[in-house]
């Protein structure tokens, strides 16, 4: 029997702003589907974080949620509280799609990867990739970090506040890759890498309306880096603006977030989304936003 009604929701903290919503109901619609999608704001304490979570996916799986999309801080949170993973999910070690099914249960899934490859192809198809700054070894930085060693970056190298977990990132993929391709260093060696970059991306929430700031100093910045910001809100972050008006390339996250979402879609309900009228609906949305702000 076809499913034709799904119920779905984002889980993270300070999502309030999120597009996801109207993303995935535009995208039913269009293919004659019902679908209710909710915002699930759960900010416990970090050190409840991950029990409340656990007790959130059960409660979803038990009143019938289809799937869940999963955000920060909860993307590494939630893998103990799953059936399953997908090579995706497993290989990243992070989730933000989770798909709640009969026989397999609480399928982990991870769609930023390809999110991300394919905003970046889209949109940046000439970008040197020899040498790259990542901000940031969260459960988007993994992503990215994949990514970017997908899209033939040389040499990363990543920065976090939590040098633990950029070490940890940049072992995990010189695994993957096969080759010292990664490498963890200091925010103040980051900078230093800037000057000889070809790009920069900001996986980190600096920048966000929570942290509206730049992520490295100003004069790190200059006209022969691109520079790509994993954040869309604002769509056009502090790093962004700066480097725009220094003469860099630029990428905001509305991409990524579309592309992820149409993959996630695809999960959900076992449609092809269109992803082109995804990308023109994150237009049009982001539009009306900055018209009303």
């Amino acid at each position: 029997m076809t499913q034709n009604s799904y119920l779905l929701a984002l889980v993270g903290t300070g999502i309030e702003q999120s597009l996801s919503p109207e993303l995935h109901e535009r995208e039913a619609r269009r293919h004659g589907l019902r679908c209710l999608y909710r915002l699930q704001d759960l900010n416990p304490p970090p050190d409840e974080a991950g029990d409340r979570l656990g007790e959130h996916i059960g409660h979803a799986r038990l009143v019938g949620f289809s799937g869940l999309n999963i955000t920060h801080p909860y993307k590494q949170l939630v893998i103990p509280h799953l059936d399953q993973l997908s090579p995706a999910a497993t290989r990243v070690g992070a989730v933000n799609t989770v798909v709640f099914t009969r026989d397999a249960g609480a399928v982990g899934h991870n769609t930023d990867i390809a999110g991300f490859a394919a905003a970046f192809t889209r949109n940046m198809p000439d970008a040197r990739t020899e040498s790259v700054v990542q901000l940031g070894a969260g459960g988007a930085g993994a992503a990215v970090g994949n990514a970017l060693l997908d899209l033939g970056v040389r040499h990363l190298v990543i920065t976090d506040p939590n040098r633990d977990r950029a070490h940890t990132l940049a072992k995990a993929l010189n695994e993957q890759a096969g080759a010292e391709r990664a490498r963890a260093c200091t925010a103040a060696e980051a900078d230093e890498q800037l000057s000889h970059a070809d790009g920069l991306v900001n996986a980190s929430p600096v920048g966000t309306e929570h942290h509206l700031q730049l992520p490295v100093p100003a004069r790190s910045l200059h006209p022969g880096l691109w520079v790509a910001d994993v954040n869309y809100h604002p769509l056009w972050t502090p790093l962004l603006h700066t480097a725009h008006a220094l003469g860099c390339t630029v990428l905001h996250g509305g991409g990524m977030l579309v592309h992820q979402a149409a993959d996630a879609f695809r999960l959900f309900t076992g449609r092809d989304p269109s992803t082109s009228h995804m990308l023109a609906d994150f237009a049009e949305i982001t539009a009306d936003v900055q018209a009303h702000t």
